[in-house]
């Protein structure tokens, strides 16, 4: 015949749960902003290093539009040359005037040529001195996010084998206690700042809230007869001498983990 499961039972068995789950808050408390550090540092990364490829792209459209420009210039200046010497055999003033105006069209272009080659140069300038700050920012980011890895990997290497076993601990004692209860407890938790669902009475207060316990109650409490909550906060209490008793068997359960 199975053990019936008494109310202090179920007391012993929250207060355990809230044990181990505040032992992984405070695991990943440790680990604090570092992931989210980690991740932003990557994408900071990844957004630089798109920035340079593409002023590099660009650096290299330019001066290949300024050596498209050079080419334009030396064929201009061949084309006005060769002008120039039709110009010595031309029959008449038509002719010569023809000439003229090729030669001053080609004189244009090599004038427009010349200044997009400035402004292309110009440009370039400008984009390389963006290029080089963007390069120091990514290698003095890259270098932040190396140190950063180092410290998450650390403190990974440290906790995780402690948290893993803590939040299978976590899902082993959940089962044992009835869906109403684990229910009414992720609740409860899930809205409190320090993630405490179930605490002591501690100098005649809740440990939750720290409003002062009647007497009467702090005796029904201690009874372990049935569960009762804080009016002010909805978190469930049990009594001083239950709490130390399930703090040092599960600290003994902690300290095994990290052995």
């Amino acid at each position: 015949m199975a053990k019936e499961v008494t109310v202090e039972d179920k007391l012993r068995a929250l207060y355990d749960l809230q044990l181990i789950d505040s032992r992984i808050d405070k695991i990943r408390n440790v680990r604090g902003e570092l992931p989210l550090e980690v991740e932003d540092l990557e994408d900071e990364i990844a957004g630089l290093s798109t920035r340079v490829a593409k002023m590099n792209e660009e650096i290299e459209e330019l001066d290949l539009e300024i050596k498209n420009k050079k080419a334009l210039i030396k064929e201009s200046t061949e084309k006005i040359a060769r002008y120039e010497t039709q110009q010595k055999n031309v029959r008449n003033n038509r002719e010569f005037d023809a000439l003229s105006k090729e030669i001053e069209f080609q004189q244009l272009e090599i004038e427009l040529a010349e200044k997009r080659i400035k402004e292309h140069k110009a440009r370039i300038d400008g984009k390389k001195e963006m290029q080089k700050s963007s390069e120091e920012k990514l290698k003095e980011r890259k270098s932040h996010l190396e140190f950063k890895r180092g410290e998450l990997e650390s403190i990974l290497k440290e906790t995780q084998k402690e948290e893993e076993t803590l939040l299978k601990k976590s899902e082993e004692f959940s089962e044992k206690i009835e869906e109403r209860l684990i229910k009414a407890y992720k609740r409860i938790r899930g809205g409190a700042k320090n993630g405490l669902a179930v605490v002591p009475v501690e100098r005649g207060a809740s440990g939750g809230s720290f409003f002062t316990i009647p007497p009467q109650r702090q005796l029904e409490i201690a009874s372990r007869k049935k569960i009762i909550t804080d009016e002010h906060s909805g978190r469930v209490l049990v009594d001083p001498e239950l709490a130390r008793e399930e703090e040092e068997r599960m600290e003994k359960l902690f300290t095994s983990f990290v052995k």
